[in-house]
Order: structure tokens, then C-alpha cells, then sequence
């Protein structure tokens, strides 16, 4: 639960948003390299929905440096919420969704306000915005500089990387500078809102990126399996087989398959056909 002194003041956040690096130069980074920019206990924003562009090659490799203490936010959340509890990683996740129906919200989060709208007279209930340390974002493509192009829906990820005080993309592919000034309409994250680039091809493998590549339903359903018919152990299973026991991304992308993967790819693709 968020505490009451933890809401930022306005002016705090604008100060924040003034020292932030907004030249334009050279961010490219390995993973292990960006997971080193998140600290312990750090508020961490993480873009997409559910299982679309969920930035999974950096919740992995934030899992393999057995980070701790980190408060996430997500608007749906998805495998990767099981992966950051199961591990330890997180021991705090906020998201908007959980279940159809009703909601006792304001009983719960003790930062919540109830007001009377001043147009209407109607009760309404406020949460303070989120203004995480750092925001993982995976997109389609984006320069060295972390001009991101993003195809399909952008979800919440445009007010993220405007919202945290530090963004770290994932991509599937570092393209030229000349090519993403062919199409500036399709940029949707300007590079002085981002402080580290990672090329890393099929970033959101086990889920999916839009125009790019599907879900990867047999290796999620064989996880759901293993988890649900045993928690504790079944995730450490997996954890000790898919994260901890591998030498690097590659390693977890065999492990998933190749004939998986062109599948996926494939389904991804057809988007595209006529």
C-alpha cells in the first residue's frame, strides 16, 4: 500500500522532470546494463497490456540480477506479475485490473479520496498519478537516440514514458535515424523522454508484439500447467530451468523453440498479407 507522504508534490515532480538529460546522443546498452539502472526498491512503470509488448527480455534479466524490493505498476497484469512475485523480485504490484464487476477500492487504498464533482454533485474517487523512477517500455523499433515508432495500440505507454523519471526501451530493432525522420507521425516516444536503448529481437517472447509475432501459447500453457499444479515448486522450477540456469536471452528463446517461434512469427506477420 502506498503511503500517504509518498504522493509527490507537483512541484517536486516538475523539478524532477527539469534534470533530466534531454540531449540528443548515443543510448545504446546491453541488457545486463539497463537492468543495472534499476534499483532495489525503486517504483518500476511497465508498458503494454496484458500480453501485448510486455518487456519480458528486461523483467528476465531484472529476475537473473535478483533485484529486490521493487514496486511495480501495469495496467492488466499478466505472467509477468506471477514471475516478478514468484521470484521475489517485486513485493508490490499495482494495476487497474483484476476482475469484472465491483470494487471496494476506497476501503483499501488509504491515499484514495472521495470528492463531490463540482459540475454534476456526483461522488467520485480520486488516486494520485503515478510517477514511477523508471519506466520499461518494448517497442517495434526506435534509433539509437530512443526515438520509438510504435505499431497497433499504445496502451498507456506514451503517458508512462512522459510520467517516470527514467525510460528504458527494449527493442526488436535498432533502425537509422533517417528512417524513423521518414515517418515522424509514427513516433510516439521522443528520444529526450529516454535514457537507455536494448536491441533485443523478440523482447516480449512468451507474449506477443503486434505485427511482429504472436503469443507463444504452447510454452505459456505448459508454464500455467506446471505453476498451477504446484506454486511454489512449479515456479522455482521454472525459474531455476528459464531464467536462472541460462547464460543469456538466446538461451531462453532455444528453450521456447524454434518451430514455436517461426509460428508465432508467422501468425504475427499475416497481419500484413493481402
Amino acid at each position: 500500500m502506498v503511503a500517504q507522504d509518498a504522493v509527490q508534490p507537483y512541484k517536486e515532480l516538475r523539478q524532477n522532470l527539469a534534470r533530466r538529460d534531454r540531449s540528443l546522443r548515443e543510448k545504446v546498452v546491453t541488457l545486463e546494463e539497463a537492468a543495472s539502472f534499476v534499483r532495489d526498491g525503486a517504483s518500476v512503470g511497465i508498458g503494454g497490456s496484458t500480453m501485448s509488448r510486455t518487456p519480458m527480455a528486461l523483467i528476465w534479466q531484472l529476475i537473473r540480477a535478483r533485484k529486490k524490493e521493487l514496486s511495480c505498476s501495469r495496467c492488466i497484469i499478466s505472467t509477468d506479475g506471477d514471475l516478478l512475485l514468484g521470484s521475489g523480485v517485486s513485493n508490490h504490484i499495482v494495476s487497474s485490473w483484476f476482475a469484472q464487476g465491483g470494487s471496494d477500492v476506497g476501503k483499501k487504498r488509504l491515499e484514495a479520496k472521495e470528492i463531490d464533482c463540482p459540475f454534476t454533485g456526483e461522488k467520485l474517487l480520486l488516486v494520485p498519478a503515478l510517477n514511477p523512477d523508471v519506466a520499461l517500455i518494448h517497442v517495434q523499433r526506435c534509433d539509437a537516440y530512443g526515438n520509438a515508432q510504435i505499431d497497433g495500440l499504445q496502451f498507456m505507454d506514451i503517458d508512462l514514458a512522459m510520467a517516470a523519471n527514467r525510460v528504458i526501451l527494449t527493442t526488436e530493432r535498432i533502425v537509422s535515424n533517417d528512417q524513423i525522420r521518414r515517418s515522424p507521425d509514427q513516433t510516439k516516444i521522443p528520444f529526450f523522454c529516454v535514457d537507455a536503448v536494448v536491441e533485443v529481437p523478440f523482447g516480449s517472447a512468451p507474449h506477443e508484439c503486434y505485427g511482429v509475432y504472436e503469443p507463444m501459447m504452447n510454452h505459456l500453457e505448459t508454464y500455467v500447467k506446471q505453476v498451477n499444479g504446484d506454486p511454489v515448486g512449479g515456479m522455482k522450477k521454472y525459474l531455476d530451468q528459464h531464467v536462472y540456469g541460462l547464460k543469456n536471452w538466446n538461451e531462453f528463446l532455444s528453450l521456447i523453440g524454434i518451430d514455436e517461434i517461426v509460428a508465432a512469427s508467422r501468425r504475427g506477420r499475416s497481419i500484413f498479407d493481402d
